[in-house]
Formats: C-alpha cells, sequence, structure tokens
C-alpha cells in the first residue's frame, strides 16, 4: 500500500506499549524505510525485537527516556515522521508522585518539541487524553499542559517546517494498567471484581479505533489541532458485567464472581468530558471526530459564534460491549 509512511522514517516514542506495539505493526504495512522504537523498557523491547523479528531490516529499537534531550536529538536524526505516545499515565500513580510526572509529561513533551524542530522532522503527532479537560488531577494537568505545548510550538517554530498536532484518547479497550485486563485477571485468579462506582462513565475507544485516529489525524494535520474521536461511552458496572460473563464463559469457570465497589481512588473523576465549552465554540465537526484549533490562531478567531453540540453521554449497550470485547480478543 502506498502512502505518505512509504520509505519514510519514523519515530514512534513508547513504541512499546500498548498503542504503540499496534502503531508500529500497522504503519509496516506501508513499506516504511526504518521505523525507530524509543523506550526505556528493555525487557518490553527485547519481546516486540522477537515479536517482529521478520521486519529486522526496518526495525530499530532504541533505549531512552524522553526527559533525556540529548537522546531525543540523536534518535530523531533523518527522521521524517514522529508519533509521541510515551507518558506517566496511571491516575494514582501521578497524583502520589506529581513530579515525576511533570517531568516526563510536560518537559518530556517539551524535548520531544526542540528535538524535532533542531532535525526538521515533518510531523509530530502527540497523544492526550480525555483527563485533560476540566483536569481534576496531577496526570490530567500534565497532559493539558503537554497538549497547549504542542499547539503553542506550531507558533514557536520561526521558519522551520515542522507541523504538530494532537490527538485525544479516551480509555482505550485493553491498554497497559486499563481496566479490562485488571478485572480479567481479578475474575480468573479472586473470584471478584473491585469497581471504584458502578455508574462511573467512560469514553472508551478500541484499539483499532484508536490507531485509524493516529493515521488519519496525523495525514490531515497542517498545524496547532487537536482532534478528537467521537467515542462510545460506557458504564463501568455494564462492562464488569459483560465481563464476568465472557471470561466465565471462555475459560469455564462455574463459581460465581462477585462485584465489589471501593469508592473513588485519588484524583478520580466519575465523569469526563471530550472538549471544554470554548472548545465547542470553535471546532470543525465531521461524521467521526472533532477538530479543535489553537485558541490563537486566526481560524478559532472567525468562528467564535458557530457551535458544535455536545455528544450526550449515553452508555452503550452491553450486547456492543462484548462485541468489541470478542471482535478485538480482548477476552
Amino acid at each position: 500500500m502506498k502512502s505518505i509512511y512509504t520509505e519514510k522514517k519514523i519515530l514512534v516514542i513508547g513504541g512499546t506499549g500498548t498503542i504503540g506495539k499496534q502503531l508500529v505493526q500497522h504503519l509496516l504495512k506501508y513499506n516504511p524505510h526504518v521505523i525507530r522504537i524509543f523506550s526505556r523498557d528493555e525487557h518490553k523491547q527485547y519481546e516486540l525485537n522477537h515479536e517482529l523479528s521478520s521486519f529486522s531490516d526496518q526495525l530499530r529499537f532504541l533505549i531512552g527516556d524522553v526527559r533525556d534531550l540529548s537522546r531525543l536529538m540523536r534518535a530523531m536524526e533523518d527522521i521524517d515522521y514522529v508519533f509521541h505516545l510515551a507518558a506517566m499515565k496511571h491516575v494514582p500513580s501521578c497524583e502520589y508522585n506529581p513530579f515525576e510526572a511533570v517531568q516526563t509529561n510536560v518537559i518530556g513533551t517539551q524535548n520531544v518539541i526542540q528535538a524535532a524542530i533542531s532535525n526538521g522532522v515533518k510531523k509530530v503527532l502527540f497523544t492526550s487524553t480525555d483527563k485533560a479537560i476540566s483536569p481534576t488531577n496531577t496526570y490530567g494537568a500534565t497532559k493539558l499542559t503537554a497538549e497547549r505545548l504542542i499547539s503553542a510550538a506550531e507558533y514557536q517554530k520561526g521558519s522551520k517546517d515542522t507541523v504538530f498536532s494532537s490527538v485525544r484518547f479516551g480509555n482505550v479497550m485493553g491498554s497497559r494498567g486499563s481496566v479490562i485486563p485488571l478485572f480479567k485477571k481479578q475474575i480468573m485468579e479472586q473470584g471478584k471484581i473491585t469497581v471504584t462506582d458502578l455508574d462511573m462513565l467512560r469514553y472508551m475507544m478500541t484499539p483499532t479505533q484508536a490507531i485509524d485516529l493516529i493515521l488519519q489525524a496525523n495525514d490531515r494535520a497542517v498545524g496547532g489541532e487537536v482532534f478528537v474521536l467521537k467515542m462510545p461511552v460506557i458504564r463501568i458496572g455494564d462492562l464488569a458485567e459483560v465481563l464476568i460473563e465472557k471470561v466465565s464463559e471462555h475459560y469455564r469457570i462455574s463459581k460465581q464472581v462477585d462485584i465489589h465497589v471501593i469508592g473513588l481512588r485519588p484524583g478520580e473523576k466519575r465523569y469526563e468530558e471530550l472538549m471544554t465549552m470554548d472548545e465547542h465554540l470553535i471546532a470543525e465537526e465531521d461524521e467521526n471526530m472533532f477538530i479543535v484549533p489553537p485558541f490563537f490562531s486566526e481560524e478559532a478567531k472567525k468562528k467564535k459564534l458557530s457551535y458544535v453540540t455536545p455528544l450526550e453521554m449515553i452508555p452503550i449497550p452491553k450486547m456492543l460491549i462484548a462485541d468489541w470485547l470478542e471482535t478485538e480478543n480482548l477476552i
């Protein structure tokens, strides 16, 4: 398949994470010249190198940390496209270690920006989160700051041509640290599930939807935008019940699995948001996503009288949750 990535040099920062791995596998379909996989997890790099051994001529594995600007500078030499997926993302960990989150999510993102401008990278795509909207926790606050750094970079790069943009994710089903693998493990090992709040609502997307959003956004980006997928809403209690049914059926677990409600953890919100009200005023909308221009752009100033209808938070039915779990092989 011919695409903008064919014969190009690509850097995936955080490339050994759940989405990073799937992005690398998808990009390989376009026959890039090379994909450099940058992360600080030596063991996961070893595993991915073994898993993708048939593509060894096109892959390079780089140990490094986004906190280290000099390492990023070397990693980006001659690179065309950068996908920045690395982050500290566990809400409680960021609450208890806030400056560590700042160093990775904020300073690390600024390092990516500086390295990209210095090396003449064509495009940089940053992955953000719905927790950046009206943040009540350190993770969301650092991701909001990183989003603003990416958008502002478009207007601070001087004569350089690098295009910076962001995508805003909800929860990616089955990703490392998400509730689906946690619930599955609890069902199989403990015979129970711990849930913070049965009526908690979360925007969720499948890994396939996440990759599609990343590639669509990078293709369409002209500079400073935030791309937001129109994600479905899942009630956590419904997800827990469907997982109990499907995991018990798949692994032939006959004993009853109970649900224990434990209350919200530090920094958690009952309900997430996709965009702020101010963003709704200036966003463009198509069938699958919203495109939020940077607030200080001329485009944003012209569109302040327009309005995008917010998405209603109506949870999807259990049948669709079950279908996604099976289609994405998350059981």
